[in-house]
């Protein structure tokens, strides 16, 4: 049991109902954590709140479109309304625009070749639905005691790594819309870090690796549980924990 003088911690993540985002919730519930459910389509996200329930943990659904802010802002006042403050917010809703298929296989991503309403719709989720939800949620979170953002990044947003002509992703083909829509990410990251430094809000961002999902047509060899064990870490850091990072289980990755 909790102890009373202990409130248990209200965490929201996007994109909760499958994947890293699902696998994310199921840990914040074993660790005690009201989880808010965050789905564009409210029966999934309470499929999975029911089945976090039926392990025993304390799951909500909430409809949130990151492309919609009037949902996004209806979650924030139900969650106002509900609980009162929020501790956790993952940015986890995110978009690969090729639908799912493996990276080696995305041609419309090839810069010289890509639609632009492709990017649009990219950066439409994974940069602007974040800062559409941060903005939400901050009221919130303002509210918690050590409150903390997680934006689940991936190492395709490293520069460092993407421009090594003998590194991991040279056999991979480049990509002008989700590639760069998570360098983007990372730099709002940083921001964000830097605005909220002083309130005691910390801001990472979380790679976790190549993870079996549907985006990437289940090519990846992590399991979703592996890649939300960064994401948990970085939700549950203590007072004098990073801000400003960008970082994978292994520790700190290269911009």
């Amino acid at each position: 049991m909790m102890n009373e003088s202990t409130p248990q911690k209200v965490a929201m993540i996007t994109g909760a109902n499958k994947g890293i985002g699902r696998a994310t919730a199921e840990q914040f519930a074993t660790l005690g954590m009201t989880v808010l459910v965050g789905a564009r389509d409210m029966r999934r996200g309470e499929e999975t709140a029911a089945a976090l329930r039926a392990a025993g943990g304390d799951a909500h659904a909430v409809t949130l479109d990151v492309t919609d802010p009037a949902t996004v802002r209806e979650a924030a006042r139900w969650i106002e309304e509900r609980f009162g403050h929020l501790d956790v917010l993952v940015n986890n809703a995110g978009i690969t625009g090729s639908g799912q298929v493996s990276p080696e296989d995305a041609y419309d991503q090839v810069p010289s070749a890509i639609d632009l309403d492709l990017v649009r719709g990219v950066f439409e989720t994974n940069v602007f639905g974040v800062i559409v939800v941060i903005n939400a949620m901050l009221p919130l979170l303002r509210r918690s005691p050590a409150p903390r953002i997680v934006n689940v990044s991936s190492h395709a947003g490293s520069l460092t790594l993407t421009s090594d002509p003998n590194g991991p992703f040279a056999a991979l083909l480049p990509s002008a819309a989700y590639t760069p829509s998570k360098t983007a990410l990372n730099a709002l990251t940083v921001q964000y870090a830097n605005e909220l430094r002083k309130d005691g809000i910390l801001v990472n961002a979380a790679a976790p690796g190549y993870v079996d999902t549907d985006s990437n047509n289940h090519t990846g060899h992590l399991t979703p549980a592996q890649g939300a064990a960064v994401v948990v870490r970085l939700a549950t850091l203590g007072v004098d924990g990073p801000t400003a990072g960008f970082l994978s289980e292994d520790g700190p990755l290269p911009w």
